[in-house]
């Protein structure tokens, strides 16, 4: 382990303490307010695919497999506190350099800034789908704007998602506290449970009007090709649990940072809740026919003007929360690369020039990328097996076995194993079905 100045400068907060003597800024954040910005950090986009899921695995697995990843996320927070409090680092980054020097640092750094950027891109193409449609395969999917308007040049994906991130996001990534997300951070998730009640209730009219589609309460291994295909859900259930990149931020403003593991907890449970429902009624309505992104789906033409209304309010709903989901997403992608490229300036939220200068490019540089990816599975499936699974389960792993405080005990110890274990395991077989398939 190293010490001295470069140490104290990777474990160095990046935002100011609540109630510092000299800076009597305003009283710290609440329990719900960390809860919301929890909850919003993992209800992003993987909502979208969990329906897909369920086709796949089945009910039963599927269930079990949300369970499986909520507590694995919760021992892996579980972790990243219990060396927070033992110690002198308030970040992530801070952890890794304590256990692991410069190294770990940086290698956590690369993982938020990959797997930060990859949501923010994901959220882009999602809401380009809603606005302006995609081409899937030979199939040409309308967007709302073509819809509502018509084929023009400003209903094209690359106008619109320019409309929207200078005029919808720019003013939500400069807000510089993470606290300051809470009011649009408690809307998201409203908006989120709009479209999860709003598909639940389609799904059990058409389960009244015998629309409803076939289940599987178990996988079919012989439509799926072999056993192993069934490890692609994988990444898709990481990406929905994804939290750790902003704990550190969040308990940094709370008024009781004891009460974090609380909102840890009630977070998880909550998207435990929200997926499951999403997913079982999501698989419901389409059966077999739901697609990677379940919003495609709600593009077919409807029998009737209510039902016209309904899909695009669920749609335009799910669009609009993924807008208030991008800046809580954006502020660990900014903070950490600030902290790479700029260990020796002073704190990132004093520093206006700075400050300004980050936000603007990653903004201009997350767009270009979302204008020319037009496919949201593969970003899914990439972030799922590689950046997310090291996030959440093998750095807060490495941690506790590293156990640089001495704190860890056996059951600690073989716990760590065990995840870092099954988060290699799973993700080397989904990653060799991807290429198989």
């Amino acid at each position: 382990m190293k010490s001295g100045k470069r140490d104290e400068e990777a474990a160095s907060p990046l935002l100011p303490a609540i109630q510092s003597p000299v800076d009597p800024s305003p009283k710290g954040a609440s329990l719900s307010s960390a809860v919301f910005n929890i909850s919003t950090t993992m209800i992003g986009a993987g909502i979208m695919s969990i329906p897909a899921t369920f086709k796949v695995l089945g009910i039963i697995p599927a269930l079990l497999i949300i369970m499986i990843v909520a507590f694995l996320g919760d021992i892996s927070g579980e972790f990243l506190l219990r060396y927070t409090h033992s110690g002198e680092s308030t970040t992530y980054s801070g952890l890794m350099a304590e256990s692991f020097g410069r190294f770990g640092s940086l290698a956590l750094q690369i993982c938020v800034m990959i797997t930060s950027l990859g949501c923010l891109v994901i959220y882009l193409i999602i809401i380009g789908d809603v606005l302006t449609g995609n081409l899937s395969g030979d199939v040409l999917h309308t967007g709302i704007l073509q819809e509502w308007f018509g084929f023009h040049w400003w209903t094209s994906r690359t106008y619109a998602l320019l409309f929207v991130v200078f005029f919808v996001m720019l003013p939500l990534v400069l807000l510089r506290r993470i606290d300051s997300l809470r009011y649009t951070s408690a809307l998201s998730i409203l908006l989120g449970l709009v479209f999860v009640v709003m598909c639940s209730v389609l799904a059990i009219h058409a389960l009244w009007g015998g629309k409803s589609q076939r289940l599987r309460l178990v996988p079919d291994i012989s439509s799926q090709g072999t056993l192993f295909s069934l490890f692609t859900t994988i990444p898709v259930f990481m990406t929905a649990f994804t939290y750790q990149m902003n704990v550190h931020p969040i308990r940094a403003e709370l008024g009781e940072p004891s009460d974090m593991r609380w909102a840890i907890r009630l977070s998880l449970v909550i998207c435990a809740i929200f997926y499951f429902t999403i997913g079982f009624f999501g698989y419901l309505l389409f059966g077999d026919l739901i697609m990677a992104d379940m919003l495609v789906n709600f593009d077919e033409g409807a029998d009737s003007t209510i039902g016209v209304v309904i899909n695009d309010v669920v749609r335009l709903s799910y669009a609009v929360h993924l807008m208030l989901v991008f800046p809580i997403i954006n502020y660990p992608l900014r903070a950490n690369l600030d902290e790479l490229l700029f260990s020796r300036k002073p704190i990132l939220a004093t520093d206006s020039s700075r400050f300004l200068s980050l936000t603007f490019s990653l903004l201009a540089i997350t767009c270009a990328i979302a204008i020319s990816i037009p496919d949201v599975w593969y970003c899914f499936q990439f972030l799922g097996s590689t950046t997310i699974v090291c996030l959440t389960l093998i750095f807060p792993a490495s941690i506790s076995l590293r156990d640089i405080r001495g704190i860890s005990s056996r059951w600690d110890k073989f716990v760590a194993v065990v995840l870092i274990l099954l988060a290699a395991g799973t993700s080397i077989i989904a990653i060799a079905s991807n290429l198989y398939r």
